[in-house]
């Protein structure tokens, strides 16, 4: 069974346009790439309605995973705990493993000159409040830890908006987790260039042939149209057999092949991997 996943990015400044959500995008290909699927990604702004209701509706869907981005620091507007806290009913409480995390960071930042002192300000604490049962995570590169959290079947994971920090508790933190959830799970990938430029033209063959193979995501990208153009066909699934994976891509692969041959129309090259 493939696991399944929900994101929520969290900040005002994502909806003001002011910063671009690539946390969104690269924690859809990890995902992917673990073997999970992620079935749906939303952004709202630092509301605490907004928040738990996002978090509210994410659950009610029971995904295998909800990763929510931002809204973990010291200010006023970071509000991502206390909406969890409210829209799982569960309250707010100090984390002394929490407290310890984030007490080491500003001792350091202190040592290196970086911030004024290293005193456990109201601000500083506010960032060790947990929603009743939430695990604080390390943050190898920031002041604000993340949070895991088990709502019945479903792993909920806090990280910081930073970028460096969410891919840093991500890719090192939650190691662990990633291998309980996903198991041996991967995703393979495979991409046809044809020498069509015309998606309309392919439009017939690879509907019947993604009809033929539901297991396999059979997807032709459209680009402007122009005499350089060449389309690309792409393949992926997910699983954790390697072997029948690679078996459903060249059957997918044959039949594309076939069918786009019967058109006049080549494939090109084809690339594995991302």
């Amino acid at each position: 069974m493939v696991a399944t996943a929900e994101i929520i990015s969290i900040g005002n400044e994502l909806l003001l346009g002011d910063v671009l959500d690539t946390n969104t995008h690269w924690l859809c290909r990890q995902i992917t790439g673990l073997g999970g699927r992620v079935r749906r990604a939303a952004m709202v702004p630092d509301d605490p309605q907004a928040i738990a209701g996002a978090l509210g509706a994410a659950l009610q869907r029971h995904p295998h995973l909800v990763v929510m981005t931002g809204g973990l620091g010291p200010t006023a507007d970071d509000l991502t705990l206390a909406s969890l806290a409210e829209a799982l009913d569960r309250p707010l409480e100090l984390s002394e493993q929490a407290l310890a995390m984030v007490r080491e960071t500003y001792a350091q930042l202190a040592d290196r000159g970086l911030v004024q002192d290293r005193a456990m300000t109201d601000a500083r604490r506010k960032m060790a409040l947990l929603p009743q049962g939430g695990e604080p995570l390390h943050n190898p590169v920031g002041a604000a830890p993340g949070v895991l959290l088990t709502v019945g079947d479903t792993v909920c994971v806090s990280l910081p908006g930073v970028p460096g920090e969410l891919k840093s508790i991500f890719g090192e933190t939650l190691r662990g987790v990633w291998a309980d959830l996903f198991g041996n799970g991967s995703f393979a990938e495979r991409i046809l260039v044809t020498d069509c430029g015309d998606e309309s033209s392919l439009a017939p063959v690879v509907n019947d042939v993604a009809a033929d193979h539901p297991e396999v995501y059979v997807k032709s990208r459209a680009q402007l149209y122009g005499e350089d153009v060449l389309l690309r066909i792409t393949l992926s699934l997910s699983g954790d057999d390697s072997v029948t994976m690679v078996s459903a891509l060249d059957a997918v692969d044959r039949d594309l092949t076939m069918g786009l041959a019967a058109l006049g129309i080549s494939v090109l090259e084809r690339m594995d991997g991302r």
